[in-house]
């Protein structure tokens, strides 16, 4: 039986959030093999949306994962097939490197001793976000920087087919802004799918397949880079005038004045 091709199916999603409602009738499929960028001003709802497709908020309309409603996934089996990684990336406690990024392990039945496999999916993790050196270190003692890819390398690790980004390039240095995306590129040409959210419209435009524009927790555009970040679209949405130009048949996007 072939894979359903949508990953994610979001209909008329919304959520109340201290009686304000933040995100409001989304729709919004993803499809295997989509990177996805989420854009908006502050407020829009992005990391509301993110989290209600997470299932960490309680939401009206419906989630499907693979054809298969979110209420129905138990909380492993949706830990299986979605993996969040959050804005932030606060570790509390000085656990090895190493054990932070086997904890992703957990939903596939990893005990306290890793199989072959397990370790397998914990080295290939922290090898792709480049923390295998910091493998024994408690990872307090890195900087913001590197515990973000310790973050993603612990997301990774779950093997998840679809990857949700909340600012995955925050505290991050250019290279591995652009390293980071790059994963999550491979992460979707492999038969995955990622929702990411991302400030930097630059970075959206170049690595994007699509883009969803939120505000005021509505869609306003939903589609290819070129065709949704307008000059237009720029100054009524984030109050930007734009300088827009093409390198290597890619948008390139340069917020200049406020509006």
């Amino acid at each position: 039986m072939n894979a359903p091709a949508d990953i994610l199916t979001v209909s008329g999603l919304s959520v109340r959030l201290g009686g304000r409602t933040v995100v409001d009738g989304v729709d919004l499929a993803i499809k295997r093999g989509e990177l996805v960028v989420v854009v908006g001003p502050n407020g829009a709802g992005k990391t509301t949306l993110l989290k209600a497709v997470a299932g960490l908020l309680t939401a009206r309309g419906a989630i499907a994962i693979e054809d298969t409603p979110l209420s129905r996934l138990s909380l492993a089996e949706r830990a299986r097939r979605v993996a969040y990684l959050p804005q932030g990336h606060v570790f509390h406690w000085p656990l090895a490197v190493e054990d932070i990024v086997a904890l992703g392990r957990l939903p596939r039945g990893a005990g306290a001793d890793l199989s072959d496999v397990d370790r397998a999916a914990v080295m290939r993790a922290m090898a792709d976000t480049g923390v295998t050196d910091y493998a024994g270190r408690p990872v307090t003692t890195l900087s913001g920087g590197e515990r973000a890819r310790v973050a993603l390398a612990r997301v990774l690790a779950t093997e998840a087919r679809l990857l949700l980004a909340d600012e995955p390039t925050a505290s991050l240095d250019p290279r591995y802004q652009l390293i980071v995306l790059d994963i999550l590129r491979r992460h979707a040409d492999n038969g995955g799918a990622v929702v990411a959210v991302l400030h930097d419209l630059g970075l959206a435009a170049r690595h994007a397949d699509r883009i969803v524009v939120l505000d005021q927790g509505r869609i306003v555009a939903d589609g290819a880079p070129r065709e949704v970040l307008t000059k237009p679209l720029l100054a009524k949405t984030f109050g930007v005038n734009a300088q827009i130009v093409t390198l290597v048949d890619a948008p390139v996007v340069i917020p200049w004045t406020v509006t």
